[in-house]
């Protein structure tokens, strides 16, 4: 199939990414743009783990107000002032936030969930999963686990405005687009209700 600057044009309006980067996507994936976006999120994922070890010394805080009774403020962190004040990636702060109105998350991230929180949850589900064979019974309990703690993990949640994406493939996504770390600083939420 040939990739013609329309198709690049149609695979870069739905991701963000790089006319070059979607390009090489294109090619590799034959020119179907249905493999070419799942090759670009492998690669922004791939990007993400690479820059896992730079320092953070920028960032936006992106605020949502919903009908004057629910509201959320999100720290994104990023490397440069540079990109901190790209407006798409305050845009992206502010979307973060409505997830975090929307969704009411308890942790950033799967590593802040506090050991307690998790020796509770195991024992539950270990009553449960205790009549299973033995050889499945871990992964089966990690299944649960997993479940259980996925709508309360804001990079694990389903991104409310896109159920095809995570809040951490947002993530992975900008870290690609801007070529600098992407994290949650923080967040909190307020609610009158």
């Amino acid at each position: 199939m040939e990739i013609t600057t329309n198709i690049i044009k149609e695979l870069r309006d739905k991701t963000g990414v790089s006319i070059m980067q979607c390009k090489k996507a294109l090619e590799e994936a034959q020119g179907d743009v249905a493999q070419a976006e799942v090759i670009l999120k492998k690669h922004s994922a791939a990007s993400a783990d690479k820059k896992s070890d730079r320092t953070l010394g920028a960032g936006a805080i992106g605020s949502y107000v919903h009908e004057g009774a629910v509201g959320a403020m999100v720290i994104l962190s990023c490397e440069t002032d540079f990109v901190a004040k790209n407006p798409e990636f305050v845009a992206l702060a502010r979307e973060v936030a409505m997830q975090v109105a929307a969704t009411e998350p308890a942790y950033a991230t799967i590593e802040d969930i506090p050991q307690e929180a998790r020796d509770t949850a195991t024992a539950v589900f270990e009553k449960e999963v205790a009549d299973k064979p033995a050889d499945m019974q871990a992964k089966i309990l990690e299944g649960k686990l997993a479940s259980y703690f996925r709508d309360q993990v804001l990079t694990e949640q389903t991104f409310i405005k896109d159920e095809t994406k995570t809040i951490r493939d947002l993530l992975n996504e900008a870290t690609q687009k801007f070529g600098e770390r992407v994290i949650i600083g923080g967040f909190a939420r307020l609610s009158t209700r």
